[in-house]
């Protein structure tokens, strides 16, 4: 196994001592790059970037050629498993993803069964392969997965939602198709992020990003019984290496206890929860990933700074915290602003360490 060249993210996440605080950004290759939109355009489509492993490496490394940042994240996206069931992913100019078959009938639900991610994900991990091969070591490659809840969301619904109705009412009225769809999501994340760590991807994250819309006993049976299943069914090394596992609950600061009882490595935090607070009630358990509001952005350098020192300030002395965003970049982030927040973690958190 070649050494990599930075692996402050990784040592941050088990807890280990770091120089600095290291940064990653959620959706750090985004439409916010004009050369990723350059390469979307020569993909023809969203789906056409992430589909093509080629594509796929060029933007994942476009972010890392214009910022030091201490990780890369494979370029896909979370609904690549409900496609890979046959359930018929297509994006809508400017609406966001939809499938073609939505679960709604009783036999889709029954019949619907576990994608084998060497033949039904097979451009996944063939990117995964070639990232690492295109990295050189220089800093590691973040694995991901939508959480099987998230992904049922999207699977019911047939699209993004304001008020989750369809699931929802699955959920209170017939919960055993609901728990159907979580156990092969479930089974479906597990092969499919053992598949990535064993392609290469170096640590791995499981988005919840509707984890939030729950209420707070819905979130134990329908969210974080599933997320706990997937933790323990996880390969935590591979290479010789430990492979961390990060969680994140878009929403989920009430619940930061439960999480890190999960067995996961670090939890990922919106920017509603001080960090300061969240470490008090994990205690050393697991390391803090985030949690910058992405609109601070949209301001100006010295303002990044403020709310960076604010942000490292509120985590405190010692290692066990990776600096993020508390959600995606936005689209309309000025590329310089990213990189006033990028210099600004490296420079600002080295007296906390």
């Amino acid at each position: 196994m070649t050494k990599l060249k930075n692996d402050t993210f990784l040592r941050a996440l088990l807890r280990q001592p770091t120089d600095y605080t290291p940064i990653w950004m959620m959706r750090q290759a985004g439409r916010y790059l004009p050369e990723y939109n350059q390469t979307r355009e020569r993909a023809g489509s969203f789906l056409g970037l992430c589909k093509n492993p080629d594509f796929a490496t060029e933007v994942t490394l476009q972010p890392l050629a214009r910022f030091p940042l201490d990780a890369a994240i494979l370029f896909s996206d979370i609904l690549t498993v409900p496609d890979a069931m046959g359930l018929g992913l297509y994006f809508s100019q400017g609406e966001g993803p939809k499938f073609e078959r939505p679960l709604r009938d009783e036999w889709e639900i029954r019949d619907l069964t576990v994608p084998d991610p060497d033949t039904h994900l097979r451009y996944v991990m063939d990117a995964v392969t070639q990232i690492r091969r295109a990295l050189n070591n220089e800093v590691p490659l973040i694995g991901f997965s939508g959480s099987p809840w998230t992904l049922a969301c999207y699977m019911v619904e047939g699209g993004s939602s304001d008020d989750y109705a369809m699931v929802k009412t699955m959920l209170y009225s017939r919960p055993e198709l609901l728990h159907r769809i979580l156990d092969v999501n479930a089974q479906a994340v597990t092969a499919y992020l053992n598949a990535q760590i064993e392609a290469g991807a170096q640590a791995v994250m499981i988005f919840d990003s509707w984890g939030g819309v729950l209420s707070h006993a819905a979130y134990r049976e329908f969210s974080l019984a599933y997320l706990e299943r997937i933790v323990a069914g996880l390969k935590r090394e591979h290479d010789g290496e430990k492979v961390p596992v990060i969680l994140f609950t878009k929403g989920g600061g009430l619940w930061i206890e439960s999480i890190a009882a999960t067995g996961c490595d670090a939890i990922g935090l919106d920017w509603t929860m001080d960090l300061g607070v969240a470490r008090k009630l994990v205690g050393n358990r697991v390391a803090l990933q985030g949690n910058l509001d992405p609109t601070v952005l949209f301001s100006n350098p010295e303002v990044i700074r403020q709310e960076t020192e604010k942000v490292l300030a509120s985590y405190g002395s010692g290692s066990g915290h990776v600096f993020n965003l508390g959600h995606g970049i936005s689209q309309h982030t000025p590329p310089e602003n990213a990189a006033a927040l990028v210099e600004a973690v490296h420079e600002l958190s080295r007296k906390y360490h």
